[in-house]
């Protein structure tokens, strides 16, 4: 009889245990870019420094809620939980990121079932920024060791061609800036047999369907003196987000997410 309850509680036991692990195993999104992606939130007094500054990434995780996850359950699979871990950060390339370590720690802490999304190519066409610039092979090459690495550890990954900027506008409509870099990451993506978002594609497409004052004034860093403690002389930037420019970007991504 001690012995028979003695398996009973053994079996109860790794039952309950079961259903914990089960319960508790939340599906990571990694997402690797530069400051279009990035979360100024995680920096130090983000309200009176960087304040109404976005990356997608920051406003990316409100897209998964419970019952929009079926939605992606073709990227996601039956994964119950999402938390995305937004790694991305301004200035860097692909070649930086890897060099400062920071795709070492996102690969060091990959699970199986995890996701990486990763949009790099603002700065690594910028020919005049010898510290950060990759060229077109470079380019496809570290992308390819971030695919690669992320097979590796059983997760997927997704590359995403870089976000437009807010220009050049020519008869209403917005136009290509990063040169050759997009089509760069639909190749590597068809090379490897991944998946891949042509956000560069869906965004200038988006932007164009607002117009060109629209975005400007409500997407971008546009804005006069005095509207923001963090710029008291307001700010003139067509690269980086407001927060409903973010949202519109984020929103982009995840619907595109639903058709892979």
């Amino acid at each position: 009889m001690k012995k028979f309850r003695f398996y009973a509680i053994t079996l109860c036991s790794v039952l309950i245990l079961s259903a914990f692990s089960f319960k508790s195993k939340v599906t990571t999104i990694y997402l690797i870019g530069d400051s279009t992606v990035a979360d100024y939130s995680l920096e130090e007094n983000y309200q009176t420094k960087k304040f109404p500054q976005v990356g997608w990434g920051q406003v990316f995780q409100p897209f998964f809620q419970k019952d929009s996850l079926k939605l992606v359950s073709n990227v996601l699979g039956s994964a119950k939980e999402v938390k995305v871990d937004d790694r991305a950060k301004g200035g860097r390339s692909t070649r930086t990121f890897f060099q400062e370590g920071r795709w070492a720690s996102v690969y060091q802490s990959l699970q199986k079932g995890d996701v990486v999304m990763m949009q790099f190519g603002h700065n690594d066409a910028s020919v005049e920024k010898t510290e950060r610039y990759v060229n077109i092979e470079g380019y496809k090459e570290f992308l390819r060791l971030f695919i690669n690495q992320t097979k590796e550890k059983g997760a997927t990954p997704i590359v995403l061609t870089p976000v437009a900027r807010n220009y050049p506008w020519k008869d209403g409509k917005l136009s290509n800036v990063h040169g050759e870099y997009p089509q760069a990451v639909i190749e590597v993506a068809k090379e490897l047999n991944v998946k891949y978002i042509d956000l560069n594609e869906l965004s200038m497409n988006f932007f164009s369907s607002k117009g060109q004052e629209y975005v400007t004034t409500n997407y971008f860093m546009n804005f006069e003196a005095g509207k923001f403690p963090a710029f008291p002389e307001g700010q003139k930037d067509n690269t980086h987000f407001q927060t409903q420019g973010g949202i519109e970007v984020a929103r982009l991504v995840f619907n595109a997410m639903k058709k892979l």
